[in-house]
């Protein structure tokens, strides 16, 4: 026993240092204020930017699981049709990251949606790993 732990120590001194390193991978929460009846969101577009989705895509499964109308105004912002909680939208975009950016595998955010025929697929950029995803929402 001592001899494997002697060699294990050896081994892993011959590991680079970023495969020990655990990075958090933080979601931003959104920035917004309500307006009326509305709700307006300024940071929508960089939270995509920075999960690697297209807007569009994650603010139709937002505004489907809200069950509200939203659209994405040409100045950036994003207006959804009805008084929602940051907190609620927050949940959204975390469930969003859930299904359509973390690896299934590894956890990890660096994954990209492919298309192939009828069929898309969650492909991770760091494992490899690949998995068939409910059809674009």
């Amino acid at each position: 026993m001592e001899e494997y732990k002697k060699l294990l120590g050896e081994a892993r001194k011959g590991l680079p240092e970023h495969v020990f390193q655990k990075e958090r991978f933080e979601i931003p929460k959104v920035k917004g204020h309500i307006q009326g009846n509305k709700t307006v969101i300024s940071n929508f577009l960089q939270i995509a930017n920075l999960l690697h989705r297209e807007p569009e895509h994650m603010l139709k499964f937002i505004l489907r699981e809200l069950a509200t109308p939203g659209e994405i105004k040409k100045s950036g912002s994003v207006i959804i049709g009805t008084k929602v909680p940051a907190s609620r939208i927050n949940e959204k975009i975390k469930q969003y990251s859930n299904s359509y950016v973390f690896c299934y595998e590894c956890s990890k955010p660096d994954t990209k949606i492919e298309k192939e025929g009828n069929f898309n697929f969650l492909k991770c950029l760091a494992c490899g790993a690949r998995h068939s995803i409910k059809a674009r929402v």
